[in-house]
């Protein structure tokens, strides 16, 4: 089993004994949605996997939340962002601009890559690379930037 799905696993215990029902609603979500990739891709995930997950739930969120606040619904976008601050804990530490910019620059030399047409090439690299410790429709937009200066 994996580290952090066991540390989740965890999580739900303690809230169980905390009587902590809306973190314990959240963890059992995200739960689920392991739980349920696993059946249907028939494997057991492994760490990166489940930040995957994570990271789907938390987007998923996120767009809610912006949803419910156009339409007026203060307290469903408050409950949505309740379950993204459950959630983030499991992300790892998040990279700040000048990190992202020095990994897309190192992304960039390493693939010698000079144009922006080349982003096609250089997005599965920082994927890889960054994933989890970056948000990478803000990963995708630096490298444009940084490409279009080339």
């Amino acid at each position: 089993m994996s580290e952090l799905k066991s540390r989740v696993q965890e999580d739900m215990k303690a809230a169980m004994r905390a009587k902590d029902h809306a973190r314990l609603g959240t963890i059992r979500l995200l739960l689920a949605a392991i739980k349920q990739r696993e059946v249907d891709e028939r494997i057991e995930l492994a760490d990166d996997a489940v930040l995957a997950v994570i990271e789907r739930m938390i987007k998923q969120r996120r767009d809610s939340v912006t949803q419910f606040e156009a339409g007026g619904r203060a307290d469903l976008a408050n409950a949505e962002r309740a379950e993204i601050a459950v959630l983030e804990p499991y992300l790892p530490a998040r990279l700040d601009e000048a990190q992202i910019d020095a990994e897309i620059a190192r992304s960039i030399a390493e693939l010698g890559l000079s144009a922006p047409q080349d982003l096609g090439r250089l997005m599965p690299a920082l994927k890889a690379r960054l994933a989890g410790r970056a948000d990478m429709a803000q990963v995708s937009a630096r490298a444009k930037a940084l490409l279009a200066k080339r």
